[in-house]
């Protein structure tokens, strides 16, 4: 069976099980959307195996979207507690999660801005490399991001994985619990390593569901504390609760506020840890490629709009909480300077990544703090 006849099969059997009532005409709408999406920014990169590319990546990723839905035995995830962790999975819907992850890859290759070509960029290169052999000596690594899209965790493997492949496969990534509740948002948290927790933004979305989902922050914060006692760890986490938006007044994105007591628990649990920890600022930039909706929304179904673009990831020299905060006094006040620097950091990064690839400076855009390189080439 040719690949354009199996895709017409998937979507066939997409519309006779929204037909048979199995499958929600939402999540179906969201899969022919992706499709839409993923063709048109494949055919807007120039790749002249477009439609080859679109017809392999899209089969196997909705076949795996749509199974995972219908499956007679399918387990659903209405909550999370604790560490869901994927590399403790073997499969997902028949399909290796190793193999997942590189589909993923595949997926995001062939629409970024070509990490071969000229509109992609890494911040300071010569930390990342740093990190690696701080991991390497035992020491747990805390990245304190800013958070784009739901493709975060894959852009960033993508941009570090040819000098830093150490880093780009063992990130452990904290996350919300709608990375596995959405159909269409689980795709890309298949193959990594997850942490997930209910964030702030939809803690009240339904108030007999409020303690549960603080007992299983309780649950997975414990669970961080003994993945960061064995050393060696890698974790991303967006201390913001979600992703960043565009300003009402100017419709400019920038890194959303991180929250001070998000900081501040990552912090200690480093801290009280055992192995030496450190705290470093990462910003990113990929909005262009698959924008979040404009406002947080409490249902589950959001749009997918997918387009051909750059991105980048930068960052800066570890902060060290007693350094930031000698001079203050009052413990809230330490807690409040120390989340401050951070943002502060992420920002100025953020900053110089959005005049290299939205001003188009590339890499002039440069500056003492932050150093442009593309590792790929």
């Amino acid at each position: 069976m040719d690949r354009e006849t199996r895709l017409r099969n998937v979507f066939a059997g997409i519309k006779k099980e929204v037909e048979a009532g199995s499958l929600p005409a939402n999540v179906a709408a969201g899969m022919q959307e992706v499709y839409n999406n993923y063709k048109n920014a494949v055919i807007q990169s120039g790749d002249p195996k477009a439609n080859e590319i679109v017809l392999s990546n899209m089969i196997a990723l909705l076949d795996r979207v749509f199974l995972d839905v219908t499956a007679v035995n399918r387990q659903t995830n209405s909550s999370v507690s604790g560490l869901d962790t994927n590399k403790f999975m073997t499969k997902w819907n028949g399909m290796p999660t190793t193999a997942f992850y590189e589909l993923l890859l595949a997926i995001l290759l062939s629409f970024l801005c070509a990490l071969k070509r000229r509109n992609s960029y890494v911040g300071n290169m010569p930390l990342f490399i740093e990190m690696e052999e701080k991991l390497k000596q035992g020491h747990n690594i805390i990245l304190m991001s800013n958070h784009q899209t739901e493709a975060d965790p894959a852009v960033i493997a993508l941009l570090l994985e040819a000098r830093l492949p150490y880093i780009a496969e063992n990130l452990t990534y904290v996350a919300g619990d709608r990375v596995i509740t959405d159909p269409l948002s689980k795709p890309f948290s298949i193959g990594r390593n997850l942490i997930c927790v209910y964030s702030k933004k939809h803690m009240l979305d339904d108030p007999a569901l409020v303690e549960m989902k603080r007992t299983a922050n309780i649950r997975a914060l414990k669970e961080m504390a003994m993945l960061l006692r064995n050393g060696s760890q890698i974790v991303w986490i967006a201390p913001s609760g979600g992703r960043d938006r565009p300003e009402a007044q100017t419709r400019e994105w920038v890194p959303a506020p991180f929250d001070l007591s998000s900081v501040d628990n990552m912090r200690r649990l480093v801290e009280h840890s055992g192995p030496p920890g450190h705290v470093y600022p990462l910003a990113i930039l990929c909005h262009d490629i698959m924008p979040p909706p404009l406002k947080v929304e409490k249902e589950i179904g959001e749009k997918r709009i997918i387009s051909f673009h750059g991105a980048g990831i930068s960052v800066a020299p570890a902060i060290s909480f007693s350094q930031a905060t000698a001079t203050c006094e009052n413990p809230e006040k330490a807690k409040d300077v120390f989340t401050k620097a951070l943002y502060d950091s992420v920002t100025e990064q953020y900053n110089v990544l959005k005049s290299a690839i939205h001003g188009k400076k590339g890499f002039e855009a440069s500056t003492p703090v932050v150093s442009l390189s593309q590792p790929w080439k």
